[in-house]
């Protein structure tokens, strides 16, 4: 499973300016690149992406955010192997 943590550069209303596009990216990331669930952070300084893929092919597709490419925000990358979750979640092991 990939980590994807999106921290805020720019303030918020600058990202409302680009959200349009992002979202749009989203869209295409669950149906083309593994993603499973994403959402903004509380307080709202940025996002989470949760993923399943290669790494290098979760990697490669954030550099088309729109939020990367306009220094919106700055994104870590973290992997993690599950292995345990709630009856239901079973998809994020492994």
């Amino acid at each position: 499973m990939i980590v994807v943590s999106l921290t805020y550069l720019k303030s918020a209303e600058e990202a409302d300016r680009h959200m349009e596009g992002h979202m749009a990216w989203l869209k295409t990331g669950y149906a083309e690149h593994g993603f499973l669930a994403s959402g903004r952070k509380v307080p709202r300084t940025g996002g989470l992406i949760l993923a399943r893929g290669p790494r290098a092919a979760v990697e490669a597709y954030l550099e088309s955010d729109p939020f990367k490419t306009h220094g919106i925000a700055d994104f870590a990358v973290t992997e993690i192997d599950v292995t345990t979750a709630v009856a239901g979640l079973e998809v994020l092991k492994g």
